[in-house]
């Protein structure tokens, strides 16, 4: 075997970054700045061989925090082509995240951007490593501490034959990413994201929406997450397209990169499609070039999908479903489904994945009837990284991925999201699952947002408490108004007992509506 192939033809992230500087083409738009693929994989090269000065080797783990730059990109890169592990950070993370991601994955090396306009890391780095004793090195971005390394000096080493032996080491089965679930519902678990299951997510996503080398794919979200990684990067990788940069999502920010870059394909959770379309000067933007906007991250929801059809009238949509656990996209819209499938779907498998609905006993169940979703397939992660518990309740013996989600599967193959396994409660003995409020919510003029959790009831066991975040520059709706809107709209179990009217709802650093937060703010108030 060399440079990551094996007897199946599958390759590592650094073979496929080869295979695409030989084929050419820009890979990265930034600002002013195009850098083709072969300029890539030469920055990369030199990174790996840094990283290799600095005593990395197969197998360790390196914690990664920064924006959406190449930079980043070139640390991620380098390391997966010695077959390093990155453990991606957000920059919103503070000294908890930091400390249990970096002990728990026992990374060796952390490579990090010195500060943000709102938190200097370097000086929080510097003062806190002793409470990381496992980290033996600190990469900066920027200007540092002292005793820590500027990247540009990694970036600068020369390859050598130390780079070429430890390339060919790496197999495609190797761990690439240690990615943490975002815990909507509890603490955070590393997914052990393969070479494999990133490249099948992504060309899966790539095959299924037809992308090629004139794709240009808005760079937005985050790196640290798979909507970032694989279903953009990955993706534009795997199908020879490009990527227009953003380094944080603000709607201004993408929206003049989308008109700057021709961007094609525009990926975005719910959240960035509201900021963005309800940005002041929307509408004097050419948003012409985007032939598709796809929503993932959470339930698309129809009055959502509505706006968006109408924002981007030159788009399709697609919906797109995925977790860090199948190390991206794993169920995306039919390009040929009608605008109301795809609001009221989360699509079909893609590629050669395969789904199931089972039920409380395992048995698959047959379609209509709601039960949680499995996925096999190339996508599925390694598992949770030192956590044999919990792999062993999500990632089955037969290589059945237990998503937590509960679905019906239509005859079509076509997938309704029901919720959250764990978010689904029971009001008056009968099960409620709260995304389905949450579209109704969303429907009414007067609301932007919803979000719903279960809470204990003397009588009923659990009633739903929904937060609304109400439309700006419009009066709020009172309880009564939405407790006669889903009266209207609801079998009677399912219309929520308690509305709290809010400016605000806790969201995930992807833009997810962060539940678990969601019930401890509950809590509080009680």
């Amino acid at each position: 075997m060399t440079d990551g192939e094996d007897e199946m033809g599958a390759t590592t992230v650094g073979s496929a970054l080869a295979d695409a500087a030989a084929r050419g083409g820009v890979f990265l738009r930034d600002g002013d700045d195009a850098v083709t693929f072969e300029e890539f994989d030469g920055l990369v090269d030199r990174v790996a061989a840094g990283l290799l000065a600095r005593g990395i080797r197969r197998g360790d783990r390196i914690g990664l925090l920064g924006l959406n730059t190449p930079q980043w990109l070139a640390a991620f890169f380098g390391a997966a082509r010695i077959g390093a592990v990155i453990v991606p950070l957000n920059v919103r993370y503070r000294e908890r995240e930091l400390s249990y991601m970096l002990g728990q994955s026992g990374a060796r090396m952390v490579i990090c951007l010195d500060a943000t306009p709102d938190f200097d890391f370097a000086a929080f780095l510097d003062g806190f490593r002793s409470q990381l004793p496992g980290v033996r090195d600190y990469v900066f971005f920027g200007k540092g501490f002292a005793g820590s390394t500027a990247f540009d000096e990694l970036a600068a080493t020369p390859p050598d034959a130390a780079l070429s032996a430890a390339r060919d080491e790496v197999a495609p089965d190797d761990p690439l990413l240690i990615l943490y679930t975002s815990g909507t519902t509890g603490r955070p678990k590393g997914a052990v994201i393969t070479h494999r299951s990133i490249l099948a997510s992504a060309s899966a996503q790539a095959e299924h929406l037809g992308l090629g080398a004139g794709d240009v794919q808005l760079g937005h979200l985050p790196f640290n997450h798979v909507g970032g990684i694989t279903c953009t990067v990955m993706t534009a990788l795997v199908s020879g397209g490009s990527v227009a940069l953003v380094p944080a999502f603000g709607p201004d920010a993408s929206l003049r990169a989308l008109e700057r870059h021709r961007v094609t394909v525009l990926a975005a959770v719910p959240t960035m499609y509201v900021l963005m379309l309800g940005h002041g000067d929307f509408a004097d933007r050419d948003v012409s070039s985007v032939r598709v906007c796809i929503a993932g991250g959470s339930n698309l929801e129809p009055a959502l999908a509505d706006r968006i059809r109408r924002g981007f009238p030159k788009a399709s949509l697609c919906g797109l479903y995925g977790l860090s656990e199948s190390s991206g996209a794993c169920v995306l819209s039919r390009r040929d489904d009608t605008p109301e499938t795809v609001t009221r779907t989360l699509g079909v498998p893609i590629g050669d994945f395969e789904a199931r609905v089972v039920g409380r006993d395992g048995a698959v169940l047959p379609p209509g009837e709601a039960g949680e979703l499995q996925i096999r397939g190339g996508c599925v992660a390694a598992g949770y990284w030192e956590m044999p518990e919990e792999t062993a309740e999500a990632f089955l013996p037969d290589g059945w991925l237990a998503t937590g989600d509960m679905v019906e599967m239509e005859p079509s193959g076509h997938l309704v999201l029901r919720g959250r396994k764990k978010e689904m409660y029971i009001q008056g003995g009968f099960n409620v699952y709260p995304v389905e409020i949450e579209n109704v919510l969303t429907a009414h003029p007067k609301v932007a947002m919803a979000a719903g959790i279960g809470v204990p009831d003397d009588v009923l066991g659990e009633v739903g408490r929904f937060y609304v975040v109400p439309r700006p520059d419009v009066e709020p709706p009172t309880a009564e108004e939405l407790t006669e809107y889903c009266r209207e709209r609801l079998a009677d179990y399912k219309v929520p007992r308690q509305f709290v009217i809010t400016t605000d709802v806790p969201l995930t650093p992807v833009g997810k509506i962060h539940k678990a937060l969601l019930k401890e703010r509950y809590l509080a108030d009680s």
